[in-house]
């Protein structure tokens, strides 16, 4: 490419104009992980723990009132191999304009989801750190409190749980792998910290030996936060059944502990196969909208992988919305969510207007691109490593499955939203948990639902015993040497043609 020399003024205003853009493109910097200092997410709260440190990402377009992922890491994992493993989910973000914290447990094995402190609303220890978090990101950036979500793997699928048991005011929604009923892991808990493999561990959870019938488990869930009344967040859980890490008895109480939170029965609505190996079983509440779901994948050990474009089909934020797709579809009929921070007096939730909502028919979306696999590991003792990329949704409700870079694919599906939509006009004002119902309205019309999504890509490895550290795969951040030396040059010419006149 050759360059053409302007002769004369003309050349000045041109030549400009070109290193005002050059300079634009120098300075101008995509989105990336980003650390918050502490002093600036804790704002004047104290206890808080020392080891959690904040990570986000926020998207170079924001939506007006953001929703937020919080995506806690696997044991030994950190901040940065979330972001890698969950890198399909990052990419959605960029298009609809969701947040995302990626909390960091630095220097322990896994999170605390066993203590007292942990497990007490308002209390001080890694869940209400997270919690924080969240507060200060809804208020940093005018975020939308009533879409407010979790997802993570192994330890950060028990920590998912851990915060939509106790902060049910706060959570509208999670999406947990390989996760344990809530309190589970505080049977026999080790709170010893700087123990190597042990700390923060419960022997007996993790090998499935704990038993409860779902009004135990309901109950125990409930005293976490006994003045709560309101909106209990829907779930999505999955588990291979050949998972000995934790092990995948542990479904079975996790099903009773969340029908009962749910007010649901064990029994299922309705359980089908979406994929050949994974048996998904499906809790719908009263307004016909599925709240609960789990994933049975066959032959499966600890290797669920991650799928982003299900996790954000399951939130709703797949597609630019300005509202939660359970509360679309049960206007004028939700119990509120408490005031953040633990306000007994909640937000009315239903007293918002409902809007006519239509789900689609049903179209299975199998599978996409392959996504990169990062292999975590573990050291002796039960340290989890996560890994996987998520599958792009084929078009025209089909696609070839992906297969993972790391151990082949593990079979995955994620339940879009697959409820009648029903309109409702406002509800009244909820009051303490409490919610006056909408009336119905004539616009929505119930869809068929679609099928569930399918064929991530990657896999969320596990080497037991091993003493390899978790995924710590980098990202390659932008390089501006280019755009800076052309600035240059282009200075230089300007100069240079001042010079001669």
């Amino acid at each position: 490419m050759s360059l053409r020399v302007i002769s004369g003024r003309a050349a000045i205003p041109s030549l400009l104009a070109l290193v005002a853009g050059l300079l634009h493109a120098a300075t101008t910097q995509a989105a990336s992980l980003a650390k918050v200092n502490q002093t600036d997410w804790w704002a004047g709260v104290s206890g808080l723990p020392s080891y959690v440190n904040m990570y986000a990402y926020v998207p170079d377009t924001l939506a007006a009132k953001p929703p937020i992922v919080v995506a806690p890491h696997h044991c030994q994992g950190t901040a940065q191999s979330s972001y890698s493993e969950m890198a399909s989910l990052v990419s959605i973000a960029n298009k609809t304009g969701f947040i995302l914290i990626f909390p960091e447990a630095t220097g322990q094995n896994c999170w605390d989801a066993g203590s007292t402190r942990s497990l007490s609303h308002g209390g001080a220890g890694d869940t209400g750190a997270v919690v924080q978090m969240v507060k200060y990101t809804l208020g940093k950036y005018s975020g939308d409190a009533q879409r407010v979500y979790s997802v993570g793997g192994s330890s950060g699928g028990i920590m998912t749980e851990a915060l939509l048991g106790v902060y049910p005011d706060v959570f509208m929604a999670g999406v947990s792998l390989m996760g344990v009923p809530c309190g589970c892991w505080a049977e026999g808990y080790n709170d010893v910290t700087g123990n190597g493999s042990t700390a923060q561990w419960s022997g007996s959870c993790s090998g499935g030996s704990v038993v409860k019938t779902g009004q135990a488990w309901g109950d125990l869930v409930r005293s976490y936060y006994p003045a709560y009344t309101g909106h209990r967040p829907r779930l999505q859980h999955w588990h291979g059944t050949a998972d000995m890490t934790l092990n995948f008895k542990n479904l079975a109480e996790h099903v009773k502990e969340w029908t009962n939170l749910l007010g649901l029965s064990e029994t299922p609505t309705g359980t089908d196969m979406p994929k050949s190996g994974t048996t998904r079983q499906f809790w719908k509440n009263a307004c016909g909208y599925t709240v609960y779901e789990t994933f049975a994948l066959s032959g499966v050990a600890h290797a669920v992988p991650f799928d982003g474009n299900a996790v954000a089909a399951y939130f709703g934020l797949d597609v630019a919305s300005n509202a939660d797709p359970e509360t679309a579809a049960c206007a004028g009929g939700m119990g509120d969510m408490g005031g953040m921070g633990g306000g007994d007096a909640g937000r009315g939730m239903g007293g918002a207007a409902g809007q006519a909502t239509e789900t689609g028919g049903a179209g299975a979306v199998d599978g996409g691109a392959s996504g990169a696999a990062n292999v975590g590991g573990a050291p002796a003792g039960g340290g989890l490593g996560m890994a996987g990329g998520g599958g792009v949704p084929g078009t025209s409700g089909s696609g070839s499955g992906g297969s993972g870079a790391a151990g082949g694919a593990a079979p995955s599906a994620g339940a879009g939203p697959e409820n009648a939509g029903a309109a409702n006009r406002p509800g009244g004002a909820g009051q303490s948990g409490a919610m006056s119902g909408g009336q119905a309205g004539t616009a929505g019309r119930s869809g068929s639902g679609a099928a569930a999504r399918a064929g991530a890509a990657g896999s969320q490895a596990v080497a037991k015993g091993d003493e390899q550290s978790g995924c710590a795969c980098g990202v390659a951040g932008r390089e501006s040497s280019r755009s800076v030396w052309a600035v240059a040059f282009a200075l230089g010419l300007v100069a240079s043609r001042r010079r001669r006149r």
